[in-house]
């Protein structure tokens, strides 16, 4: 009687606790969903700063496991606890007499609490030392998952070595009949084919497309493609002209503008042409407060170096420095190499022609209902942003418009 009790107790605390991490990885889901998929959807309850930020964390590439969130695989894993702890009832059901195998529950859900928690320490370690944000919502899976294997083990002599061991032992005489091994090795089977599937689409997984993307060029800190000169592409007058309107202060046309040179080698008709569109008060009109402070000034140097045949090399060299002060500017220069005269550079930089050059370039671009970076252009279309998935689909998209790639790949 006493030790009926105890199960009692022991089941009921584990059903509770498997539907706490059930819950608590639905709502996850929801918020991986919310993140990647809805471009409208509001800031979740659990987006609270920029450290506690399960939302941020969703949209990262750790995220996922072979392209799966790690939402469903908790999900699956509450789940199929739920099932062992029903085992003992759903094998005597005809079609369900398979599940025979599972002899000792506890076992199971103590070795998989254990498990499930040495993972998530890893995982934990991920988030706070690789993204440097926290997802308390998984924080909170990850205690349920801790208590789940403490609760489980009570009762089992040797705790959690005898459960990892029996439970090991079970999995293999489990596997001695010829029919299960047979239906074990069709499921993996399909397990590893589903996995495949999901890891090569990315079909639920954004971050791990775009990271296939445009992750060599958020990864490399210097221009590999990087031209010089003046002219970026081909210099026929028969060829596709792409305008790109940039700021050397925008995180992401540092990408942008890696991508543009690597598109001039992979095109035979493509010429790229920059035009300045710095989001600072110093030289924008549009601008009502202060934003990319420096990127006025490396504009009228980078037209200023244009004067000089040397702007695409320039061009590189401040995406990659970011030097903000005009000292800064006229530092990094000196210490470049381009052989740039560096007085007439000076001159050049404060002359009305290159003010009006930018300016021009500004007003073209707002006037086109573009304020942000980094924007293209093609014809009398306008585009702001890379292209969702990145090289490629920036490829094709310059394909579609007229370009011809030496080796294409559509």
């Amino acid at each position: 009687m006493e030790e009926n009790k105890k199960n009692l107790l022991k089941d009921t605390a584990l059903w509770f606790l498997m539907f706490t991490g059930f819950a608590l990885t639905i709502y996850l889901a929801i918020v991986y969903y919310e993140a990647n998929f809805n471009q409208y959807a509001l800031p979740s309850a659990c987006a609270i700063s920029d450290f506690m930020d399960c939302d941020a964390v969703a949209r990262t590439t750790e995220s996922q496991f072979f392209g799966v969130p790690l939402a469903y695989w908790g999900m699956f894993l509450y789940a199929f606890m739920m099932m062992l702890m029903c085992v003992d009832r759903l094998k005597k059901f005809p079609g369900l007499k398979f599940l025979e195998v599972f002899k000792n529950k506890y076992h199971y859900i103590a070795s998989l609490g254990v498990i499930s928690f040495t993972i998530s320490m890893i995982l934990l370690c991920v988030s706070l030392f690789g993204i440097k944000k926290l997802c308390i919502m998984c924080a909170a899976t990850y205690i349920v998952n801790l208590i789940i294997g403490i609760v489980a083990v009570i009762g089992i002599e040797g705790d959690f070595i005898t459960a990892i061991k029996q439970s090991w032992i079970d999995f293999v005489d489990a596997l001695k009949p010829i029919p299960y091994r047979v239906a074990f090795i069709v499921v993996m089977a399909l397990a590893v084919g589903f996995l495949g599937w999901t890891y090569t689409s990315a079909v639920f997984s954004p971050a791990l497309k775009n990271q296939r993307g445009y992750g060599e060029f958020l990864k490399s800190k210097t221009n590999k493609y990087a031209i010089t000169g003046n002219v970026l592409g081909s210099d026929a007058e028969d060829a596709v002209v792409l305008h790109v309107y940039s700021d050397y202060m925008c995180p992401m046309c540092s990408v942008f503008n890696m991508m543009v040179h690597k598109l001039a080698g992979d095109f035979t008709n493509l010429r790229i042409e920059h035009h300045s569109l710095p989001l600072d008060t110093d030289c924008n009109r549009y601008m009502t407060q202060e934003f990319h402070v420096g990127s006025c000034t490396m504009a009228r140097y980078a037209e200023a170096a244009h004067m000089q045949g040397k702007f695409w090399e320039v061009n590189s060299l401040f995406f990659e420095k970011k030097p903000a002060t005009e000292s800064d500017v006229i530092r990094v220069l000196e210490e470049s190499g381009f052989d740039l005269d560096m007085d007439k550079l000076k001159q050049d930089a404060h002359s009305k022609i290159v003010k009006d050059i930018i300016n021009a370039d500004i007003d073209r671009a707002v006037n086109n209902g573009q304020i942000g970076t980094p924007t293209m252009q093609m014809g009398d279309e306008f585009e702001m942003g890379i292209p969702k998935g990145g090289y490629p689909a920036f490829k094709k998209w310059i394909i579609e418009r007229g370009g011809k790639a030496k080796h294409s790949f559509f």
